[in-house]
């Protein structure tokens, strides 16, 4: 006999969540057209992604080649097992904060052992199907998040845009790195901030009025010539770094062992998830522009593949990212090649202008970023966050002033735990108890303590009916509680409306089964009508005391059940024999 997970219909349904875009797609038919379209795309793209992976590489303490390295086989990687049509991976500057911090720490081995257990994590988590849940981090935590780390990001691009000379190394917390920054200010260069005025000027103007110009490019092409030409005084990835390397690194592991896996463990899961949230949002962005649907799960495990080669050949974490997979879905990309094409492209260009690339100035470089840093801050967000609710910008500043102030990590915990207590608070206002004739509100006491009231409307006052709404989960089972004890009389046949309740859980099976433990005590009978089967199932799991043949589709017909049986006792009081038959339950 076969076992489950070997059958082929589930084999179909793995195909189906893991199989790379690039493999469907291609499967289909790939003519010279849809090639000549994805290469101009992948060229675009390369020509964006050049100065900005070095960069980013730079911002982060590292090399310039180690942000090329991460775009061109990490990008690769992600493009051609990907779950995206569109997707462009690479360095991305939401983790520029985050690898400052590791390398600090852990040095740069250190960083490359927590790249690569990030990119074990985010494999397992796709293969597990558990990407949706990373989709659950609400909105107020990414803008709020993003935010600070854009910030952080612009802050430590201004030494390199006014040419300070530091006393000493820069501090990485934000206070104390303004402060140094601060004392710092007389000393800065006038050649430096020139070039730097160039290059934001460059890159806003082009934006606005030629926006399909590679503004990033021209700005660093621009730059590289005056400083060339006029002989300025600033500094280059030449007199900093000797230049960038005309090859790719022959792969190597990090250095492993138990205690420094355990050392770098908190910064991989950081990465992990941070690369996961990125990497979705992308694929969503671009999704939305092009009617298209990405597959998260196989996403993930790409994500994750191209994680742990990138730190193979000492590069930085790869992840999806919104600005270019943007670029190359209006560049005209048709199929994952053109990812795989910018791929190639970016190292097409390592290979013949290495050398060129060492007259680059690095305040060409911060001005790039603080574009970036800049894009980054949502302004338009914060506004949206108070008018839409107090909770949600409560959430966003929160997650904001910890991420700035604090800690990547911190902020993120605290940003969605908030945000779930708040999400919890409003689930709960919506769970509502009635009765057959009046809402029961926190604030009216012993609403139900007057029978005369039933009486007055016609209703059989020996049946009580409440009506449940919502989710009957822990958040709610306070107020339920409080509403289902002030039952000021006790009739013979309570019947227990749950058509309009989509879940419960055990915190609120213990209060519903307090109140039936109550009525029982007092003689009467307990019927269930309109569960759902997960809400039924959920009820026998937790020995509910309420017999099957207590369970009915309705309120009717529980209600029938009821006036039925009451009938029937009456007749064998007076001598009858008839026999009623109970209505089928649900």
């Amino acid at each position: 006999m076969v076992p489950n997970f070997l059958t082929p219909q589930h084999f179909a349904g793995f195909r189906e969540l893991f199989a790379p875009k690039a493999f469907t797609v291609l499967s289909k038919g790939y003519s010279f057209d849809v090639f000549k379209a994805d290469a101009t795309a992948g060229l675009i793209v390369a020509i964006v992604a050049l100065p900005l992976s070095m960069a980013i590489a730079i911002a982060c303490g590292a090399k310039p080649e180690q942000g090329l390295y991460t775009a061109i086989v990490g990008g690769f990687i992600i493009s051609a097992l990907g779950g995206s049509r569109y997707q462009i991976g690479g360095p991305a500057g939401a983790f520029i904060v985050l690898i400052v911090t590791t390398i600090q720490i852990h040095g740069y081995d250190g960083f490359l052992l927590a790249t690569f257990l990030a990119g074990l994590f985010l494999a397992a988590i796709g293969l597990l199907r558990l990407g949706v849940y990373i989709k659950y981090i609400p909105l107020p935590v990414r803008v709020g998040f993003t935010a600070g780390i854009g910030v952080i990001l612009l802050s430590s691009q201004i030494t390199d845009l006014f040419g300070l000379t530091l006393p000493s190394k820069e501090p990485a917390a934000f206070l104390p790195k303004l402060e140094v920054l601060f004392h710092a200010l007389p000393s800065w260069n006038p050649a430096t901030v020139l070039v730097s005025a160039v290059t934001l000027t460059l890159i806003v103007g082009i934006k606005r009025y030629r926006p399909g110009w590679p503004s990033l490019l021209i700005a660093v092409v621009v730059a590289a010539l005056i400083t060339r030409v006029f002989g300025l005084d600033v500094e280059t990835i030449g007199t900093r770094y000797g230049g960038v390397p005309s090859s790719l690194p022959l792969p190597h592991m990090p250095e492993i062992s138990w205690s420094k896996i355990g050392a770098v463990l908190p910064a991989a899961a950081t990465i992990a998830l941070l690369g996961g949230i990125e990497s979705l949002l992308s694929a969503v962005v671009a999704d939305s522009m092009t009617g298209k649907r990405h597959r998260s799960n196989c996403e993930l495990v790409a994500q994750g593949i191209a994680n742990c080669v990138c730190a193979l050949f000492g590069g930085l974490c790869a992840t999806g990212t919104i600005a270019r997979t943007s670029t190359n879905v209006r560049a005209g990309a048709v199929t994952p090649v053109a990812g795989m094409m910018h791929s190639l492209f970016l190292l097409i260009f390592m290979l013949v202008a290495a050398p060129l690339a060492s007259s680059i100035p690095l305040a060409a470089l911060a001005g790039i970023l603080t574009i970036v840093s800049l894009n980054m801050v949502q302004v338009r967000e914060f506004i949206n966050a108070f008018r839409r609710s107090r909770g949600e910008s409560v959430v966003l500043f929160t997650t904001f002033f910890l991420t700035v102030f604090r800690d990547l990590t911190e902020g993120i915990a605290v940003g969605v735990l908030l945000g779930s207590l708040i999400f919890m608070h409003r689930m709960a206002r919506l769970v509502t108890v009635e009765t057959e004739n009046n809402f029961l509100p926190d604030d009216q006491p012993d609403v139900l303590s007057a029978r005369g009231a039933l009486d007055d409307m016609g209703k059989d006052r020996d049946i009580l009916v409440y009506h449940f709404q919502g989710p009957l989960f822990f958040g709610a089972t306070t107020s339920v509680g409080v509403i289902l004890e002030r039952i000021g009389w006790f009739p013979k046949a309570v019947v227990m409306d749950f058509s309009s309740v989509p879940l419960v859980d055990t915190t609120g099976i213990e209060t519903l089964v307090a109140f039936v433990q109550r009525i029982q005590g007092h003689g009467g009978t307990v019927y269930v009508a309109g569960a759902p089967r997960p809400v039924r199932k959920a009820l026998m799991r937790c020995n509910f005391p309420i017999p099957n043949r207590n369970y009915f589709s309705s309120v009717e017909t529980a209600e029938e059940y009821i006036r039925s049986k009451r009938s029937l006792a009456g007749r064998v009081s007076s001598g009858s024999s008839r026999k009623v038959v109970a209505p089928a339950t649900s």
